[in-house]
């Protein structure tokens, strides 16, 4: 550790003041980029977080090394990961295609607790790194993110008069690296027989040929019609 800081470790005045405004400032950065983002929590709540976090790892610290109470210096500090959990969570919402947003945030709004905890406790290091570090994650990883390619699932609404070929059409789906994530089954009756109606949401794991794929499955036997009804 470096040795300028170690007049700044115990809980005195000073060393309050500067943890205090150390937590703004860390909380500050990484919740102007959110806020730029225009994501749920911003600048504000990363710095409440940050601030928050700090004072109660200083409480604890205070009670056990001042106070002398008979206390776990750590309690408070593992209540406010738990806590995170729930601030976190309102942040994260089920969008279209039932993709997930928020999760960035929810996990920034984590680590900014835990740099406040860092803050807290005097390890100053490790807090300006953690910092830094989130900053990269959430800045040039984004955009090396957004250059990776995703299969995006798309719906097949399947119809057949065989149960036979719904199996074949899985099997295919198996066979061809195609994972069905979600699957919904209805029937009718047709005349004197009966036809069954499904839709098939399909995620693909490599580069495909939808309308290669629906022509395939109209040929197989028992099935009626095939056609994709939702995807990208």
């Amino acid at each position: 550790m470096l040795s300028i800081f170690d007049g700044l470790r115990d809980i005195t005045l000073l060393s309050t003041i500067i943890r205090l405004f150390l937590a703004v400032l860390l909380g500050g950065a990484i919740g102007i980029e959110r806020s730029y983002k225009n994501r749920p929590a911003g600048f504000r709540t990363h710095i409440l977080v940050c601030i928050g976090a700090a004072i109660a790892s200083m409480t604890g610290i205070y009670l056990y090394l001042n106070m002398k109470l008979p206390t776990d210096i750590s309690r408070l500090g593992a209540q406010v990961v738990s806590g995170l959990g729930f601030i976190g969570g309102g942040t994260i919402i089920v969008v279209n295609n039932r993709r997930i947003k928020g999760l960035t945030t929810a996990a920034g709004l984590w680590a900014c607790g835990i740099i406040g905890l860092a803050v807290g406790a005097g390890f100053y290091e490790g807090a300006v790194l953690a910092t830094i570090l989130v900053l990269i994650a959430e800045t040039w990883f984004s955009i090396l993110g957004s250059k990776i390619t995703h299969n995006e699932a798309f719906q097949i609404l399947l119809e057949y008069n065989d149960k036979d070929a719904l199996n074949g059409v899985m099997r295919y789906c198996k066979n061809n690296r195609m994972v069905i994530s979600n699957l919904a089954i209805t029937g009718r009756q047709k005349e004197d027989s009966s036809v069954y109606s499904v839709i098939l949401t399909v995620r693909p794991r490599s580069k495909i040929n939808r309308e290669a794929i629906v022509d395939y499955i109209c040929g197989l036997s028992g099935v009626i019609d095939a056609e994709i009804v939702k995807g990208g």
